[in-house]
């Protein structure tokens, strides 16, 4: 069993940055394809920026392209996401979540695992 627990959100202006971090616990992360999601109350989960197992391969949904950076700290055995130049569409709430999938997975279906979520807000 795999338990994920994010952090780092909060409230930050247009333009200003925010770095979300995700600690598993119960299995390494690098044995795991790793994803951050994102929701709007009312909206359908979307997927935004994922690394994918065994890899250092990343991917990512073209609106946060050049924007958002996800990276593994395997000592640590936490993800993180580096947001910059947020802007008031990337408010919601973020969820990390885990695969035991070998593939750039996207779709909330083929992750095994989920943190709680942690709510970032982008005033503008």
């Amino acid at each position: 069993q795999v338990q994920l627990v994010e952090s780092g959100g909060g409230l930050v202006q247009a333009g200003g940055s925010l770095r979300l971090s995700c600690a598993a616990s119960g299995r390494a992360v690098s044995s795991l394809c790793l994803g951050w999601f994102r929701q709007v109350q009312g909206k359908e989960c979307e997927f935004v920026r994922g690394i994918r197992r065994s890899s250092t391969i990343t991917y990512f949904v073209d609106s946060v392209k050049g924007r958002f950076t996800i990276s593994r700290d395997n000592a640590k055995n936490t993800i993180n996401l580096q947001m910059n130049s947020l802007n008031a569409e990337d408010t919601a709430v973020y969820y990390c979540a885990a695969s035991q999938n070998f593939g750039a997975v996207t779709t909330t279906g083929e992750f095994d695992y989920w943190g709680q979520g942690t709510q970032v807000t982008v005033s503008s």
